[in-house]
C-alpha cells in the first residue's frame, strides 16, 4: 500500500521504526475481550494512513484508547504530527487548529458540532493483517506530538516531541516499570491518552516497548477492576492521586497486580502506604512533565528521594532546575527548585519558584499551605492558590478552595490558624462541592479563579 508523505520539520539522523515488531504476533493491545496482534495493529494503520490529507498536522480526538493508537501512528506514518490540546473542549481544540494552519481533526465519534474539516476514523475490525509486513522507519527528527500543558500555571504552551525523543524517553520509561513488573506486562490505565503521562504509558509504551495494553479508558473502581480481570498477568495500573484515593476508599478489591505507577499530581504519603496495603503491590510515581515526559521516579513508602533515570542530569539554577536528558533536544528548564543527593543521581523537590511566597518578610509555599489545608480533619479536597491582582498596598492575596461537607470556612480557618502563620491565611476561602479538576486530577488556574468568582 503506497503512503504519500507529506513533511513535518523532518531533520537528519538514522530512520527509527514506527513500533516494535520483533515478534509480529505479539499482542499490542487487548480490545473488546480480544487480542490484537501487532501484524493486525500495522495493517490497520496503514490503511487509515492511505485516507488522511495531506496536511502539516491534526489533533487526534480519539475516545478509545485503541483507536487513539491507530490515529497517533497513521498521523505520524503520513509525516504529520499529532496534535495534544490540553483538553477536546472546542475552544481548545480550534486554538490548537488555528495555531497549525492546514492541519484537521481526527476523530472516532460522531461529533456535534465538529471541528473544521472534521475526519471520522474509518472501523477497525474489517481490515485484516495482509502478508507485507514491512515495518515503515520514520525520520529520527519527524516531530509526532505536541503536546500542550495543562493549564493549571497559565495559558497552555506547545511542546513539540520528535520520534527520536519519543523512542529515548520510552527506552527510560520500560526499564523503570521492568525492574519491578518484568519484560512483559500489560498496561490498564485510566489515564486519557491526549495527556503527556498517559501518552508515555498506554500509547508509547505498547508501540515503542513491547507490552501491551489494555484499549478501555476506566473511571469508577468497578471500571478499573473489570478491565484488569480483562488484562493478563503481570498486570501494571498506570493513574493518578485521584483515581487512586476512590479505589483505595471504595474497598474494591482488585485482580493481582504487579505495580501501580501514578503521575499528574502530588502522591500524599499516607494514600501511597494505603494503596499498596490494599492492593499489595508496589506505588510507583514518576516525575516529569508535559516539556521533559518523565525523567525520574520513586516508590515514596521506601524513599522520599527521586531517582533519575540513566543519562538524565539536572542543574538547578536560581529560577528552577534545567534537565538534560535523552528524549530532549535541548535541555529545558522546571519552575521546580531540587536538592541534589548521591551524586547528582537523587534529588529531592523543595518546591517551584512561582509556589514561593513572600509577605511581610515571612516565606511560604502554595504547596505546602495546600498540603495543610488538606490536613484539616473533614477537608475532602481543596486547593490554595494566589490571586492576579494585588490589594491596595501591593500584596497579592492568598485564596483557597475546600470540599468539606459538615464544616464551615471559620472552623476551616481557625484549624489552619494553629498550623500557619496568620499572614498566610487565605482569604477569602471558599466551601465548594468539587474543585474543578480535569481527567488527570490537575486544577487550571482559570477555572479556579472562575469558580472563586461565582461563590464571591
Amino acid at each position: 500500500m503506497a503512503i504519500v508523505y507529506d513533511t513535518y520539520q523532518h531533520e537528519s539522523g538514522e530512520p527509527l521504526p514506527l513500533l516494535c515488531m520483533d515478534d509480529p504476533a505479539r499482542v499490542l493491545a487487548w480490545r473488546d475481550g480480544r487480542a490484537v496482534s501487532a501484524a493486525a495493529f500495522l495493517a490497520q494503520v496503514q490503511a487509515v494512513a492511505a485516507a488522511l490529507p495531506p496536511a502539516p498536522a491534526a489533533v487526534n480526538l480519539c475516545e478509545d484508547r485503541y483507536a487513539f493508537l491507530v490515529a497517533f501512528c497513521a498521523i505520524a506514518l503520513r509525516g504529520q504530527a499529532n496534535l495534544l490540546p490540553p483538553s477536546r473542549a472546542p475552544q481548545a481544540v480550534e486554538e490548537a487548529m488555528a495555531a497549525h494552519p492546514g492541519s484537521y481533526a481526527l476523530g472516532d465519534q460522531a461529533l456535534d458540532p465538529a471541528p473544521p474539516g472534521y475526519h471520522r476514523l474509518p472501523p477497525l475490525d474489517g481490515v485484516a493483517a495482509g502478508s507485507d509486513l514491512a515495518l515503515p522507519l520514520l525520520p529520527a527528527g519527524q516531530v509526532a506530538s505536541i503536546a500542550y500543558t495543562s493549564g493549571s500555571t497559565g495559558a497552555p504552551r506547545p511542546h513539540p516531541k520528535t520520534w527520536r525523543g519519543l523512542h529515548a524517553g520510552t527506552a527510560g520509561n520500560r526499564a523503570m516499570l521492568a525492574a519491578v513488573a518484568g519484560e512483559s506486562f500489560t498496561v490498564v490505565a485510566t489515564v486519557p491518552p491526549q495527556h503527556t503521562f498517559g501518552l508515555e504509558m498506554s500509547v508509547l509504551l505498547p508501540l515503542l516497548g513491547g507490552v501491551a495494553v489494555h484499549a478501555a479508558r476506566p473511571f469508577f473502581p468497578a471500571d478499573v477492576a473489570r478491565a484488569l480481570a480483562e488484562a493478563p498477568a503481570p498486570r501494571v495500573l498506570v493513574t493518578t492521586p485521584v483515581h487512586l484515593r476512590a479505589l483505595v476508599d471504595s474497598g474494591i478489591g482488585l485482580p493481582p497486580l504487579a505495580a501501580m505507577l501514578s503521575a499528574t499530581a502530588p502522591l500524599p504519603a499516607d494514600l501511597a502506604r494505603a494503596a499498596e496495603r490494599r492492593f499489595g503491590a508496589p506505588l510507583l510515581e514518576v516525575f516529569g512533565s508535559t516539556e521533559t515526559c518523565a525523567f525520574a521516579h520513586r516508590r515514596l513508602v521506601v524513599d522520599e528521594d527521586w531517582r533519575l533515570y540513566p543519562g538524565v542530569a539536572l542543574h538547578p539554577q536560581p529560577d528552577g532546575t534545567l534537565v538534560q536528558a535523552p528524549q530532549l533536544e535541548a535541555p529545558a528548564t522546571l519552575a521546580d527548585i531540587v536538592s541534589l543527593h548521591d551524586g547528582g543521581r537523587r534529588f529531592r523537590l523543595r518546591g517551584r519558584q512561582a509556589d514561593l511566597l513572600e509577605i511581610a518578610g515571612k516565606r511560604a509555599s502554595l504547596g505546602d499551605l495546600t498540603h495543610r489545608l488538606l490536613a484539616v480533619p473533614g477537608v475532602i479536597d481543596g486547593v490554595v492558590f494566589q490571586l492576579d491582582e494585588a490589594d491596595p498596598i501591593g500584596v497579592r492575596r492568598i485564596a483557597a478552595l475546600a470540599v468539606a461537607p459538615g464544616l464551615d470556612e471559620h472552623a476551616i480557618l481557625d484549624a489552619l490558624r494553629r498550623a500557619i502563620d496568620p499572614v498566610f491565611l487565605p482569604r477569602p476561602l471558599r466551601l465548594v462541592d468539587a474543585l474543578p479538576r480535569n481527567e488527570t486530577g490537575k486544577l487550571p488556574r482559570a477555572a479556579l479563579l472562575a469558580l472563586l468568582a461565582h461563590h464571591a
